[in-house]
């Protein structure tokens, strides 16, 4: 891991929904070019981590740090602007433009991002299907049209939320596959993950959370050692 300063930092991060007090404290940092996935049972606090890193979430406290600039203090709409990148569990496709219409429609904030023809040699699948409608899409080809349209804008950090959840095996591998060639290309990717088996293939490091807590972190590395440990804090 490097030891210059994190890419993103957060420190003390607490949430609310409304008067339900959901994250309690989170501290974790992400470094360039690293990718990080954050472990836990459903309901623990790691989407809410997303959704209060890339600003959904709008009553929280703490300290947040970006590329050195502070992140609370960016308003939702100017937070793609600064380089971040969320895919949610859901997608958030349009379904009712075409593939190609999805990737050309979001703006790209910086000259690192991918060409369409980058894309489609990313994702096969979506060159085959790029005049398919959202809706005609399979759930695989919908989560890799979802990451490919964030990779057009240039990002400097994915955050991905869940991005294997109800997927058949082979299109989990592609998207392993997938989340190895960014790191090859120096993207960092901040993910929600609860098969750490999917995620030990590409994960630097971990952090584990429970009641709106990160509780421990470890490298990927120190993985096997602690498996008995994770398989009693995930239910798995």
């Amino acid at each position: 891991m490097s030891e210059s300063a994190p890419l993103l930092s957060v420190r003390d991060l607490n949430a609310w929904y409304g008067e339900s007090h959901a994250l309690h404290g989170v501290n974790l940092e992400v470094h360039r070019g690293e990718t990080v996935t954050l472990l836990g049972r459903n309901g623990v606090g790691k989407t809410t981590t997303l959704r209060a890193i890339i600003g959904i979430i709008r009553k929280r406290s703490g300290q947040m740090t970006f590329d050195g600039r502070d992140l609370m203090a960016v308003p939702l709409h100017r937070t793609a602007y600064l380089g971040i990148g969320y895919v949610p569990e859901e997608r958030g496709i349009f379904s009712t433009l075409s593939v190609e219409e999805n990737l050309l429609l979001p703006p790209v904030v910086s000259a690192d991002g991918m060409s369409l023809e980058e894309i489609f040699d990313l994702f096969p699948n979506l060159k085959e299907r790029r005049n398919s409608q959202g809706t005609k899409l399979s759930g695989g080809e919908q989560q890799m049209l979802a990451m490919a349209r964030i990779l057009r804008t240039g990002v400097k950090l994915l955050l991905l939320d869940e991005p294997t959840e109800g997927l058949a095996p082979v299109i989990i591998q592609r998207i392993g596959e997938v989340l190895s060639e960014l790191k090859n290309r120096g993207i960092t990717v901040l993910l929600v993950e609860q098969n750490f088996r999917f995620a030990r293939r590409i994960a630097d490091r971990f952090y584990l959370m429970e009641h709106g807590q990160v509780t421990s972190s470890f490298p990927v590395s120190e993985l096997e050692s602690r498996m008995e440990a994770l398989h009693e804090a995930l239910g798995v």
